[in-house]
C-alpha cells in the first residue's frame, strides 16, 4: 500500500501573512505559529495552520479557499457542506454511529458564519486537521475496498435521515446520462474538430448503449428508488484511513454533496476502484474487472448501508458501475470531439485514451455483470 502522507511545502512570508490573517478569522483557539501550503488537491487552495493554545499543546486547522472558478455557486457549496457536517456530527453525537470516532467539522468565523471573505477576495472556511490517518491514491487490496466502500455507505446512513430537499443541486444534472448522451450526439453532428471519422468505433459502442442511459432516472421517476443525499466523488483518497488500525475513519471533500442517487455513489466506487489500470491507459489488456475488488466493495458498503439501502438498488450495484463508466466514457469522447476544453490533456489524443479506457471497463463489467448480481443479492440476503 502506498499512502498519501500530507504533502506540504513552505510559504512565502506573505502568504504566510494571508494564512495568518484568515485563520484568525475563525473560532480557533491559541496563538497562530506557523502555516503550510497542501499541496494535494487539484481544485480550491488549501493551507495547513499551527495554533498553540496557552498550556502549549499544537493545533492544526485547515484553511481552504473555495474554487469559484469550478464552483460558481460557493455560499451554496458552503450551506451544503454546512448541512451535511453539522447534520452527521449531531447523528454521530445521538447515536454514535461513526467510524473511527473523529469526524470532519467546520469552525465558525466572526459573526457566526462557517466561511469569511479573505483580503483578496473569495470564500474561505476552516476544518479540523485529523491527526493519525492517511490517504490512498489507489485501492491496491481487498481490503482497502472494503473499508473505502463501508466509509461511503456510512456516510450515507448517516444522512440518510437528512432530506434531500435540505441541499442545493450545486451542479445541475452532474450525473444525468441521457444529457451527456445527447451532448455527444450534438457535437457529433457538427464535428467541430473533423475528428469523427477516426473515433467511429467507440461512438457506435456508446450508440449501441444509448437504452442504458436512462435505466436509473425511470427507476426513479416511477418511485422504485429515492432520492438521496450523495457525495458524488467516491474516490478512495477521500477516505481518510487510521494509520495505527487501517480502518476507514471519515469521509472528506464535501463540495459536491447534493440531491442525487445513492447508485451514482457506488458507480463511481466500482468504476474507480476495480480496475488496476491508470485512467488513461493505452493497453487496453491492462483494464480489468476485478472480481475480488467488486466483492469487497459489495461487502463493504452492504455492511453499512443495509438499513437504508433497498433491493432495486441492491439489484443494480453492478449495473451502476456500468452506467457511469460509459458517462465517463462519453464525457471523455464529447470533449475529443469538442478539441479538448474541459479536460486537462497532457497530450495528443489524450481524452480518446481516457474514453477508450472507460468503455473497455465497460466490455469487462458487462462479461461478469450476472455473477456480480447474483453476488450483491447473496451479500444482501445475508444482512437481512
Amino acid at each position: 500500500m502506498v499512502p498519501t502522507i500530507t504533502p506540504i511545502k513552505n510559504v512565502t512570508a506573505e502568504v504566510l501573512s494571508t494564512i495568518s490573517h484568515i485563520g484568525n478569522q475563525f473560532a480557533i483557539q491559541g496563538e497562530f505559529v506557523e502555516g503550510h501550503e497542501i499541496e494535494s488537491g487539484h481544485i480550491n487552495t488549501t493551507y495547513m495552520a499551527t495554533y498553540e493554545s496557552p498550556d502549549g499543546a499544537r493545533h492544526r486547522y485547515i484553511l481552504q479557499r473555495i474554487n469559484q472558478n469550478v464552483f460558481k455557486k460557493p455560499l451554496a457549496v458552503m450551506r451544503n457542506v454546512e448541512c451535511v457536517t453539522r447534520h452527521i456530527n449531531w447523528k454521530v453525537l445521538r447515536v454514535k454511529k461513526d467510524l473511527g470516532g473523529q469526524t470532519l467539522n467546520l469552525y465558525p468565523g466572526r459573526g457566526g458564519r462557517f466561511w469569511v471573505e479573505g483580503p483578496n477576495g473569495g470564500i474561505w472556511r476552516c476544518y479540523n486537521y485529523i491527526e493519525g490517518c492517511q490517504t490512498f491514491d489507489v485501492v491496491e487490496n481487498t481490503r482497502q475496498a472494503y473499508q473505502a466502500a463501508r466509509a461511503f455507505g456510512s456516510f450515507q446512513d448517516l444522512v440518510s435521515d437528512l432530506s434531500p430537499e435540505e441541499l442545493e443541486e450545486t451542479i445541475p444534472d452532474f450525473h444525468n446520462t441521457p444529457r451527456r448522451y445527447q451532448r455527444l450526439m450534438e457535437v457529433a453532428s457538427t464535428d467541430p474538430r473533423g475528428r469523427l471519422a477516426s473515433v467511429r468505433e467507440e461512438f457506435e459502442f456508446i450508440q449501441q448503449r444509448e437504452g442504458i442511459t436512462g435505466v436509473l432516472l425511470q427507476l426513479h421517476a416511477e418511485g422504485k428508488i429515492p432520492t438521496r443525499v450523495t457525495h458524488n466523488d467516491t474516490k478512495i483518497n477521500n477516505v481518510m484511513i487510521d494509520s495505527e488500525t487501517d480502518e476507514a475513519v471519515c469521509v472528506i471533500d464535501l463540495d459536491t454533496v447534493m440531491p442525487g442517487l445513492s447508485l451514482y455513489d457506488f458507480g463511481d466506487l466500482l468504476r474507480t476502484a476495480t480496475s488496476p489500470a491508470e485512467e488513461d491507459e493505452t493497453d487496453l489488456s491492462k483494464v480489468q474487472m476485478r472480481m475480488p475488488m467488486y466483492e469487497a466493495l459489495v461487502e463493504g458498503y452492504l455492511d453499512s448501508a443495509s438499513d437504508f439501502i433497498n433491493d432495486i438498488e441492491v439489484d443494480h450495484l453492478a449495473f451502476s458501475g456500468k452506467l457511469i463508466t460509459l458517462e465517463i466514457g462519453i464525457r471523455f469522447l464529447t470533449d475529443y470531439l469538442e478539441g479538448d476544453v474541459y479536460f486537462k490533456t497532457h497530450r495528443e489524443h489524450h481524452n480518446l485514451d481516457r474514453c477508450r479506457t472507460q468503455l473497455e471497463l465497460v466490455k469487462r463489467i458487462e462479461d461478469q455483470e450476472e455473477a456480480m448480481v447474483k453476488f450483491a443479492r447473496k451479500v444482501r440476503r445475508g444482512r437481512k
